[in-house]
This record gives C-alpha cells, structure tokens and sequence, in this order.
C-alpha cells in the first residue's frame, strides 16, 4: 500500500471517529442538561457521577477562584450544591460543540432559576459557560468547567 492510500485511509477512518465522538457526545449533553437541573434543585449526585475521579481536573467558579484537583472539584461541586432547595430550573443554551479523540467541550450558556437556602423568593442565574470533557473507560467525563456571570444588555458596549 502506497504512503498516500494509507494517509487517506488513516484520515477517513479519523473522519468517522469524530462523527461517532460528536454523535455520542451530543447525545451525553442531554444527560447533562438533567444534571445541571439536579444540581440547582439540590442534588449533585447526577454531576458527581459525570465528573472526572481519576484524570485531573479544574473549576473556575461563578463567584471567583479555582479549584484545581479532581477530588478537590468534586468535593466542591458537592458542597455548592448543597446551598440550593428543591425546585430549580435549568437550561444549558449551547452555541459551540466538538467531540474527536476523546476530547469534547461546548460553550454556550446556563439560566437557571434557584431556590437558595432558605430564602423565600427565587434567584435567577445566567452564566457563561465551557466545559470540556475526556473519555474515561469510554464514558464522558468533565475535567474543567469555567462559569461566570453574563453581563447584563446595559452593561455591554
């Protein structure tokens, strides 16, 4: 076999690869979609059991800092969810995707609405959001989120 037709050979079966990764992995996104409306009504078992356990990982929070470490974040994602009463509301409004290689990410956005604690009126949340996610023993995991607040239409310029 020529080094051209392997080249070509090695290429389309990459092709097909990320097709499947990408196929796969929007189909995943579904899956965190119900984890990130757990998470705000309390519950981050969902998150916890998408999150990376082995392999490093990373989260810059809304309110500021990081956390770097993969039982550090996971501990973290517990703690904060937590701070959230039943009866959430969630949704991930996603702008970009990719999955190849076991590697994928989306970024897009998260509005939420949450119950906090113990206060009687509900907080709205809207953040901007990338997550990037590896294949652990063929499953998605997440290894990095990085949340912040949208700034609001008045504050654009």
């Amino acid at each position: 076999m020529t080094q051209t037709k392997k080249a070509k050979e090695n290429n389309q079966s990459r092709k097909e690869t990320a097709s499947k990764d990408l196929a796969d992995f929007k189909k995943f996104m579904e899956q965190r979609g119900k984890a990130a409306q757990a998470y705000v009504s309390g519950d981050a078992e969902p998150l916890e059991a998408m999150t990376a356990e082995v392999s490093d990982a990373t989260f810059f929070a809304p309110s500021g800092g990081s956390v770097h470490g993969a039982k550090e974040v996971l501990s973290r994602y517990t703690r904060d969810a937590k701070s959230f009463a039943p009866g959430g509301e969630s949704s991930l409004e996603i702008l970009q995707i990719a999955a190849a290689d076991g590697i994928a990410y989306w970024t897009g956005f998260q509005r939420a609405t949450a119950h906090l604690g113990d206060q009687p009126k509900a907080v709205r949340f809207n953040l901007r959001i990338t997550e990037i996610f590896r294949r652990e023993n063929g499953v998605w995991k997440l290894v990095h989120r990085h949340a912040d607040p949208l700034a609001s239409e008045s504050n654009k310029k």
